[in-house]
């Protein structure tokens, strides 16, 4: 189904944030090599570091580099004789940051020509030469596995066919294997072609997955087709895949980070000096009528409770003063009424009412098919109860003993900002979206701009506004992009800039 095909000498490194501790960033590097070719040397800090098998396959191996550097500069580490610079400068208020989000198209991604598919890439890369960036966050549809589905007739049928079809035990283990063998296979093209790799290798990556990580949709699907044999065997592929490419992990070797020790939720919190980072999981624990599962709210709702206590000052970590990052806040000036909160929400907190075009869908079949679409949203009325419940938890910590509030997000193919209005002034969300995929439409754009001037008001007197990107007239823009992300000048601001394709850096908005 593929015509392109891996490189041929393998594919690394991708380096991962683990977080800090004693004056050093903890990082993980991750290089797929093909059998027969020796490991790569990695040195960090004058010290050869000895690497971990975390999978063979097909050929292949995929080994785990863990290794430390000091933080508070430019710094580098030495992978197969090459040096190779990264940028740890951690202290408050924090890093410069690169968001990035949709890094494929739905049919036919692997075909694309590599110079046109990452343009926007090599434009990062030569960015972060000029000014390096401390993180990057990938923040779902890091890759668009939709095609995976070809890989066997009984995923094939799953798919495609209305009736869920039953399987024997040997079609499923073969269809699994072949599910496994093409995320594999997706992995190694995407993340080796040259304008991701070179990125990847140079900032430390910090990542949460979307639907078309999995497939499209899912979660919204129909819960026969989610909790068919094949359905739960091409989230278990998925997940594998997730695990090791976009946080170096196995499922049996979770990162410290994550929130959920057992792993039915994937989401994550890192905070460092001045600011914290929090992704919730909405796909691990996704039904047609539920975003997250008990596991998903429990671990959100710690993880913001500790970004509150860590910006009081304390380590915000227990009687042990060893948290999810082993970081001790207080080693590094960490200071009171000076603490941003950043949350990854792949699908967008603030957006459109969307529950009217659900109920137009009850009287036009045509349209049923986008059902699990508007299912993914936080917007979907079947939602809502729970969308409340995300947006005041932000609501409750904004302008809480100081904390700032501003959620990141993708998915939607457009770039766009909003606030959630609040008396300590607005919660900002930043939608970037996608750093590769086609742009959509112009109608789809201008569609969405006219039910955002529905405005939405989920939580009584804190309404919804959607705007332009600074120096844009519509509130979408469809052109594809990245934003940047940096402390400002005055002390606890923060600004953020998109880089659009045609039309290029956008002016700098504040954020206080």
């Amino acid at each position: 189904m593929d015509k392109a095909g891996p490189p041929e000498g393998g594919v690394g490194p991708l380096l991962f944030f683990r977080g800090l501790a004693d004056a050093r960033a903890r990082l993980a590097a991750l290089a797929v090599l093909p059998d027969g070719v020796a490991d790569p040397v990695l040195e960090a800090d004058g010290a050869q570091v000895d690497p971990e098998i975390l999978m063979r396959r097909d050929g292949w191996r995929i080994l785990r580099y863990r290794f430390a550097l000091p933080v508070g500069g430019l710094s580098s580490y030495r992978y197969d004789g090459v040096e190779i610079p990264v940028s740890l400068v951690f202290d408050a208020p924090g890093p410069r940051i690169a968001y990035v989000s949709c890094n494929g198209q739905e049919e036919g991604d692997l075909d694309r020509e590599p110079g046109r598919r990452n343009r926007l890439w090599h434009r990062l890369a030569r960015e972060n030469e000029a000014r390096p960036f401390g993180l990057l966050l990938q923040g779902g549809d890091q890759i668009y596995a939709d095609e995976v589905l070809e890989a066997h007739p009984a995923v094939r049928a799953w798919a495609h066919e209305s009736r869920v079809a039953p399987v024997d035990a040997a079609t499923l283990a073969a269809a699994e294997d072949a599910m496994e063998s093409a995320f594999l296979h997706r992995y190694l093209i995407l993340f080796g072609q040259d304008g991701p790799s070179k990125v990847m290798a140079r900032i430390p990556s910090l990542a949460m997955w979307d639907d078309h990580d999995i497939c499209d949709g899912w979660g919204s699907l129909r819960e026969r087709k989610l909790d068919a044999p094949i359905g739960r065997a091409l989230f278990r592929a998925a997940r594998r895949f997730f695990l090791l490419f976009q946080m170096a992990a196995t499922p049996e070797d979770l990162p410290e980070f994550c929130t959920d020790p057992e792993g039915g939720s994937l989401g994550w919190r890192v905070h460092l000096p001045g600011l914290s980072l929090i992704a919730p999981d909405l796909r691990s624990e996704r039904r047609p009528r539920r975003v997250m599962g008990e596991a998903g709210w429990r671990g959100f709702d710690a993880a913001m409770a500790e970004a509150a206590s860590t910006g009081q000052g304390s380590t915000g970590q227990g009687s042990t003063g060893q948290g999810p990052t082993g970081l001790d806040p207080t080693e590094y000036g960490t200071s009171e009424g000076a603490r941003r909160i950043l949350i990854l929400s792949s699908v967008p907190a603030l957006g459109p009412r969307l529950s009217w075009v659900e109920a137009m869908m009850v009287l036009m079949p045509s349209m049923q098919k986008y059902e699990d679409d508007l299912r993914d949203q936080w917007q979907s009325r079947y939602h809502r109860a729970e969308w409340r419940r995300f947006l005041q938890a932000m609501l409750a910590r904004h302008g809480s003993d100081g904390c700032r509030v501003t959620v990141l997000s993708g998915e939607i193919h457009l770039a766009t900002r909003g606030h959630l209005e609040t008396p300590a002034g607005p919660i900002h969300q930043l939608v970037a979206s996608g750093i590769t995929h086609p742009t959509p439409p112009a109608g789809y754009a201008r569609g969405l701009g006219l039910l955002s001037r529905l405005g939405s008001s989920p939580l009584p007197g804190h309404p919804i506004r959607l705007r332009p990107l600074p120096g844009k007239r519509a509130v979408y823009t469809a052109e594809r992009n990245y934003l940047t992300i940096e402390p400002g000048v005055s002390a606890g601001s923060w600004r953020c800039a998109w880089e659009l394709e045609e039309s290029g850096r956008t002016p700098d908005l504040t954020l206080d």
